[in-house]
């Protein structure tokens, strides 16, 4: 039987998290190279995509081929073990994996995830301090592209996890 509180007992905690929509596809944003667009969102005049504020990570560098994302952990990310759940270490690898494959991208170019390898070296606690996420696309070509990143510590510099994806390069018809 599942039960469901209706109302918060004291000691609970709440998160409250705010996201400008995704703006309409307009012809100066299908105009846009990926560089250029993710260099609206870290500049602020695109928004951001709405999965970071939910899970609290921010873009904070961009160039051709290469993103940073940093990413804050904490007890709103637990699993059942009491560390960080593994989703948001995935999360953090695949916005910056697809990010650094989004760089080298022309205008009207998408790209979707088709495989997404990730390898978690160490836990992630409530209390870790916040991590890094650099991604650098490898390849890029016609149909696929693949690229790799890593999750550091930004207080010590341990490796956290490691990943690497394969996407699908969607060009326009």
């Amino acid at each position: 039987m599942t039960t469901y509180r209706t109302a918060a007992p004291e000691g609970l905690r709440s998160r409250t998290h705010t996201w400008e929509p995704r703006p309409a596809t307009t012809p100066e944003i299908l105009g846009m190279s990926g560089l250029e667009i993710l260099r609206a969102a870290l500049e602020g005049t695109l928004p951001a995509a709405s999965i970071m504020s939910t899970l609290g990570f921010r873009l904070t560098e961009v160039e051709e081929g290469s993103v940073v994302f940093e990413g804050d952990p904490g007890d709103h990310l637990l699993n059942p073990m009491g560390t960080v759940h593994g989703g948001f270490l995935a999360t953090l690898l695949d916005s910056a994996l697809g990010s650094a494959v989004m760089t080298r991208l022309p205008a009207g170019t998408a790209y979707t995830t088709v495989q997404l390898g990730v390898h978690m070296i160490r836990p992630v606690l409530a209390d870790t301090p916040a991590l890094r996420c650099e991604g650098t696309a490898l390849h890029v070509g016609r149909t696929t592209a693949t690229a790799e990143a890593r999750v550091v510590g930004t207080h010590d510099g341990k490796l956290y996890a490691h990943g690497t994806t394969t996407c699908a390069v969607l060009r326009p018809a």
